[in-house]
């Protein structure tokens, strides 16, 4: 089976484009700069590495949580407000959290900036797209990934310097200006225009609507979910102690910095090849073999030595498997399940997967200890994404199966 048929994209490049600007300054001000924040806040409030990792799991389940009411508002055709909304509460997050002086001050303005992550991130955008370009959203999704793969390059080393320069405060008042000032015209002006929504229920003449109950007794459902929550924990876990783990490693600093932003270019290498060759790809080939980079990475990470060439390595098969990974996980329900419920399915697993994403930073700081580092950690993500590999194949299996059967 081929990927999508790709049709002409008119005006599809502009829009995802610009989409994506927002993605990566919203990317690079939150979720790659706090690996940066964590140690110089640990060290100005007198926290625990699993206290400050616990802020981020805060923030993972804030932006988990509320992300069915905002699908439901997007659906409803606010998207434009929902977005732009969200940009200022971050930017007005950020401007707060440098004011902050106690743990439980910490923890709420990650609370705050979690909610604006929620209407934010890819899986709003992925949903405005779909609405927008409903024949072509899966090129506009690649599109829109570009620029929003960039933010671990461009914010690492950006958000570093102007903490090595004026202090973890000054520099997110810099963030937070940044946010206000790029974000949110960007989401007001681009989103203007978003069609309205459709009755909830219809169906085509003269066929019944199938409730997303039926589905529900499928095993390749629930095998799909544990897939996508498996692969999500092992995805947020790192990000956030990267940093600190490449510094514990005995890697020269320049490499400490350089490591965790190349990821971005390689992410971005991997989507503009998805990009130029998709149309000649068998789509499940491509599903099932996309997420073994991510273990692959792992493994070398954790057993190829504290030496510079694994840790490239590690970048290079991570790189790319956590830039192409979106794009099945993106699209996995939609094949192998029913693509006229994928909204509705996503929405199932909106707790679970808030909740995994919110557990895995924090278990992962737990499982840090000064003598031995994250090795002990490190191989409890690597099981985990085996895992999600195994059982994405069964399901893949049995949902080609069961479509042969009919």
């Amino acid at each position: 089976m081929r990927f999508l048929s790709l049709p002409p994209l008119g005006h599809l490049p502009s829009f995802s484009v610009g989409l994506s600007l927002g993605q990566l300054v919203t990317w690079g001000c939150v979720f790659y700069t706090f690996a940066l924040l964590a140690h110089p806040i640990e060290l100005s409030l007198g926290l625990t590495r699993a206290e400050s990792s616990f802020a981020f799991s805060l923030a993972l389940l804030g932006e988990g949580l509320l992300a069915f009411w905002v699908g439901r508002w997007i659906d409803a055709g606010h998207e434009r407000w929902v977005m732009t909304g969200g940009s200022i509460v971050i930017g007005v997050g950020l401007l707060a959290h440098s004011q902050i002086n106690s743990l439980t001050e910490f923890y709420l303005v990650w609370v705050w900036l979690g909610l604006g992550l929620s209407a934010t991130l890819y899986t709003p955008a992925f949903a405005v797209v779909t609405r927008r370009f409903p024949n072509d959203f899966r090129r506009a999704i690649i599109i829109m990934t570009f620029l929003g793969g960039l933010a671990s390059t461009v914010f690492i080393p950006l958000s570093s310097w102007l903490i090595d320069t004026w202090g973890w405060r000054h520099a997110l008042v810099v963030l937070g200006l940044m946010q206000l000032s790029v974000c949110v015209p960007l989401h007001a002006l681009l989103l203007r225009g978003a069609r309205a929504a459709q009755p909830h229920g219809t169906a085509q003449a003269g066929v019944a609507p199938v409730s997303v109950r039926v589905f529900l007794k499928q095993s390749s459902f629930w095998l799909l979910s544990l897939f996508m929550i498996l692969m999500m924990m092992v995805t947020s876990a790192l990000p956030a102690h990267l940093v600190n783990l490449l510094r514990e490693s005995g890697l020269p600093p320049v490499w400490v910095l350089a490591i965790p932003a190349s990821i971005g270019v390689i992410q971005v290498i991997g989507r503009w090849l998805l990009f130029m060759f998709e149309k000649h790809l068998d789509v499940h080939a491509a599903n099932r073999w996309i997420p073994v980079l991510i273990p692959l990475g792992l493994c070398v990470l954790v057993f190829g030595g504290n030496t510079t060439l694994p840790a490239l390595g590690f970048v290079l098969l991570f790189g790319l498997g956590n830039g192409l990974i979106t794009i099945v996980k993106g699209t996995a329900f939609a094949q192998y399940v029913s693509r006229e419920h994928v909204g509705q399915l996503n929405g199932l697993l909106g707790v679970p997967i808030a909740l995994a994403r919110a557990s895995a930073p924090w278990a992962l700081g737990l499982l840090w200890s000064p003598d031995g580092g994250y090795a002990v950690g490190l191989r409890w993500v690597l099981l985990c994404s085996l895992l999600s590999v195994v059982v994405l194949w069964l399901a893949q299996a049995r949902a080609l199966r069961l479509h042969k059967a009919h």
